[in-house]
């Protein structure tokens, strides 16, 4: 059965391969192929080699005082909430300049307000709306951009999910005018029956609608079976459990990443699956299990990061082994990196270009990749040492310790 299984799959990835969506600079017939096991060399990168890099400081007022975690960028605002501050309900939006637009708090327990938000706020750029998910009681809330409520969404159970089991959607972002694209981020992790073979097998994509929150359509990843990805302590505890979203914007799509699969896809707006990156060994065939993550996606690189399903000794916390890798297109190989920005004379490293929210969001629109904060103090200091250059020193010039984050816009090249 195993065998067979495997036989299916791979013709169900050429078939994909052959009617998904038409190539584009950065959507080639080209399907990377990554070893999850291998030891890779360093490759030293210069971000403003790859990507142009725009400074926006986003303006310091009474009313607009935040820590800036950027939940989206269209092409005429920037929507921000505050780091570690789910509960508290401030979303501000600013315009491409950094001036603040609106400070939007509708948290409460009323039928038009959220308890907190859950992971990123979505963005809706064509009809100037913003979603507000919260999983406490599982629902999400429909705004305009200056706060007024439109309209509520209760999550719609599946029905393959276990008796025990839970649904918590995370990320969420629009799709198209009238649906929502949704990840369950908890199928595989924590939703399982007495035992672990018991994990509940459901599809985790899934395409909603903005008007009720009813599934329009489950997006189906071949896998043989589920694993489970958290790792279990002698006494029955979580040591560690992944975190990175399998659900991230690409271009005018969307990548999806399902831990127990093997192929890593792409996913049109017009629900093409197309294979864009295969992890070899199986990870049905590893003990521990590595798993395979994207984040930033380049016309010429993919950065990476694999997660092994075991305790980071380095990690106060309840962390998993990770490795940042990045797969070169041209080179047609992978490496471990370190990315520098150009714009400090010391070599200051860019963030993971994978998961490190909330100092960088993956974006992976038609303009930019990622969007990065940098914090005014560690500007100030910088400024005073004579560590800046070009437009990034300039904009030091004007800040104190006090002022509202800098957004870092990496933008791919004209």
């Amino acid at each position: 059965m195993k065998t067979l299984f495997k036989i299916l799959a791979t013709a169900l990835f050429i078939i994909s391969g052959f009617t998904g969506c038409k190539s584009t600079d950065a959507q080639s017939d080209e399907i990377a192929t990554v070893d999850v096991t291998k030891s890779y060399p360093q490759k030293e990168l210069i971000l403003q080699d790859f990507l142009d890099v725009e400074y926006i400081p986003l303006e310091t007022s009474d009313e607009f005082i935040t820590s800036a975690y950027v939940q989206a960028v269209s092409k005429e605002i920037i929507l921000v909430r505050n780091i570690n501050q789910a509960g508290a309900g401030n979303i501000f939006v600013f315009d491409r300049k950094g001036k603040g637009l609106k400070k939007i708090n509708r948290r409460g327990q009323g039928a038009e307000e959220y308890m907190h938000i859950t992971g990123l706020v979505a963005l809706d750029e064509d009809d100037n709306e913003i979603f507000v998910n919260t999983s406490i009681i599982r629902k999400m809330m429909g705004y305009d951009l200056l706060g007024n409520f439109k309209r509520s969404m209760l999550y719609t159970e599946s029905k393959d999910m276990l008796p025990q089991s839970i649904m918590i959607y995370n990320p969420i972002y629009s799709f198209d005018r009238n649906h929502l694209i949704v990840q369950d981020c908890v199928s595989g992790r924590d939703c399982y029956g007495p035992k672990i073979k018991d994990l509940n097998p459901r599809n985790i994509f899934l395409i909603i609608s903005k008007q009720d929150g009813s599934v329009i359509k489950e997006i189906q990843i071949p896998f043989e079976k589920k694993v489970f990805q958290g790792l279990i302590a002698e006494n029955g505890g979580v040591l560690g459990m992944l975190s990175n979203p399998g659900l991230i914007p690409y271009r005018d799509g969307w990548i999806l990443t399902e831990a127990s699969a093997d192929t890593i896809y792409s996913y049109s707006p017009d629900h093409k699956l197309q294979p864009l990156i295969v992890r070899t060994p199986s990870v049905q065939d590893m003990d521990p299990e590595i798993f395979l993550y994207p984040g930033v996606i380049t016309d010429r690189y993919y950065f990476l990061q694999t997660i092994k399903k075991e305790h980071d000794p380095t990690e106060l916390q309840s962390n998993l082994l990770t490795t940042d890798l990045v797969y070169d297109r041209k080179e047609k190989n992978a490496f471990e990196y370190i990315v520098y920005n150009n714009d400090f004379t010391t070599k200051r490293a860019i963030a993971n270009l994978v998961h490190k929210q909330p100092i960088l969001t993956v974006i992976n629109s038609d303009e930019i990749a990622f969007a990065e904060q940098i914090e005014a103090f560690e500007l100030v200091e910088a400024y005073e040492k004579g560590q800046l250059k070009g437009k990034l020193k300039e904009i030091a010039a004007t800040l104190n310790e006090e002022s509202n984050s800098v957004i870092m816009l990496a933008k791919y090249k004209k």
